[in-house]
């Protein structure tokens, strides 16, 4: 029979047991000795203990804060269909913030059906911030989830939709730039098929085309604005084109995207120049450096103009952002070279050394934000896209002593700092000298 857990107090004073005394013993001495020294004889046995004590507390702590950080995530999960937009919209941001600071694929896979539902009744049902939001979670469930056949079921399910809205003239144009946006990310992750590839092109084509036939500056704010997204998600796509698909493309919009040059948004002159400089790069990398325009002098000419652009109409931010663009266009355009960039990530690098990796890291950097590094680290799929490999096995004291410190950032800044004020000095001072000449 289980014991009574009733506790009977007899005596004492506060109700406490009183014990009977027993004497005590010369062994009874001995025994108790044996028993403290043996206990506190092996110190090395002591520490060893003590490891592998902070060991399981830590393992335990880092267990009981993802199963937390879990939690969180099926709430954000079941938020998504609250009667209130409110709480939706901040669900869906919950879960924009998650997939582009973690890797959660093993979380992302159990719920994969539950999470593409929730986004298609946010995009079919939800207002504009709400489907703006909802398409950013779809391109980055896409990104958790890799090239693969889930990934490609998500892009399958969500493309009627995102097409739906894209050519959806009544609806919001912001909205209308993040479908846009979305449905090229997706279709680049998971599109396994050229004609899904196709199709998609065909859905952004029928967009920004529009703009061809319109004469300078008669396009208006909004509408640019959508132009240049579907423009922009057009050129991601054409970096995973194959040649037979990309030569049909080259004769199709080589000939009029020259006149987009002309257009009076700037922004729209700045994706079309570089869209130029992609087209070109890869036509010389499927035909062999044969590659050859009609109508080259002229679109030199109109690149070296928008290079050197100095009028005063236009703001000045303006025709610094254009300069900037265009000088490293005219070079591809004219001689089929790159200025490349260097992104440090941790411990590696990444060389930016063609129009094709710029336009696929400015498109994943736009969406992941301040993400963007882990995954260059961890996320296989991006490492592949960049060419990275596979992500490196670095321990925690590999990571901090590659980690700079504060000083040492202080001291860099201020000599960054300091060089950067001589040059502006000299320059003005030559911009001085010439004013008193004239």
């Amino acid at each position: 029979m289980p014991r009574s857990k009733k506790r009977i107090n007899k005596g004492g004073a506060g109700g406490r047991p009183l014990r009977a005394q027993q004497p005590f013993s010369d062994e009874d001495a001995s025994i108790e000795t044996m028993s403290h020294c043996s206990s506190f004889s092996d110190p090395t046995s002591l520490a060893d203990d003590g490891t592998e004590t902070d060991q399981t507390v830590e393992d335990l702590d880092e267990e009981a804060s993802q199963e937390d950080y879990d939690y969180r995530l099926r709430g954000f999960i079941d938020s998504t269909l609250d009667k209130s937009a409110k709480v939706r919209i901040s669900a869906l941001e919950g879960l924009k913030s998650a997939f582009s600071s973690k890797l959660l694929y093993d979380f992302i896979l159990e719920r994969r059906v539950t999470l593409t539902d929730s986004i298609e009744r946010c995009l079919k049902k939800g207002k504009s911030e709400e489907q703006c939001v909802a398409a950013q979670v779809a391109s980055l469930l896409c990104i958790q989830l890799g090239s693969s056949i889930e990934s490609e079921e998500v892009f399958k399910s969500l493309r009627p939709i995102f097409k739906t809205i894209l050519t959806d003239k009544s609806v919001c144009v912001q909205t209308r730039k993040a479908c846009a946006t979305s449905l090229a990310i997706c279709c680049y992750v998971s599109a396994d098929d050229i004609e899904d590839l196709h199709l998609t092109i065909t859905y952004l084509e029928s967009i920004f085309t529009t703009s061809y036939q319109k004469q300078d500056k008669s396009i208006g704010v909004q509408t640019a604005s959508l132009d240049i997204s579907a423009l922009v998600a057009w050129t991601l796509l054409l970096t995973i084109c194959p040649p037979s698909l990309m030569k049909k493309i080259f004769e199709t919009h080589l000939a009029k995207l020259p006149c987009l040059l002309s257009c009076g948004n700037v922004d729209m002159r700045i994706a079309a120049g570089e869209t130029m400089a992609l087209l070109f790069e890869l036509a010389r990398d499927i035909y062999d450096q044969d590659f050859e325009f009609n109508d080259m002098e002229l679109l030199c000419c109109k690149l070296k103009g928008l290079a050197t652009d100095s009028n005063k109409y236009r703001a000045k931010t303006d025709r610094k952002k254009q300069r900037s663009v265009f000088r490293d266009v005219l070079k591809t355009v004219e001689d089929g070279d790159f200025d490349p960039e260097t992104i440090t990530f941790g411990p590696e690098c990444m060389y930016i050394d063609s129009w094709v990796k710029k336009r696929t890291y400015e498109t994943f950097k736009e969406l992941l934000a301040s993400g963007i590094r882990f995954h260059l680290q961890a996320n296989e799929f991006v490492r592949s896209v960049f060419e990275l490999g596979p992500p490196l096995l670095l321990d925690a004291a590999t990571l901090k002593a590659n980690k700079t410190s504060r000083v040492e950032r202080h001291f860099y800044n201020s000599a960054v700092s300091k060089a950067r004020t001589k040059a502006r000095n000299k320059f003005r001072d030559k911009r001085a000298d010439i004013g008193e000449y004239f």
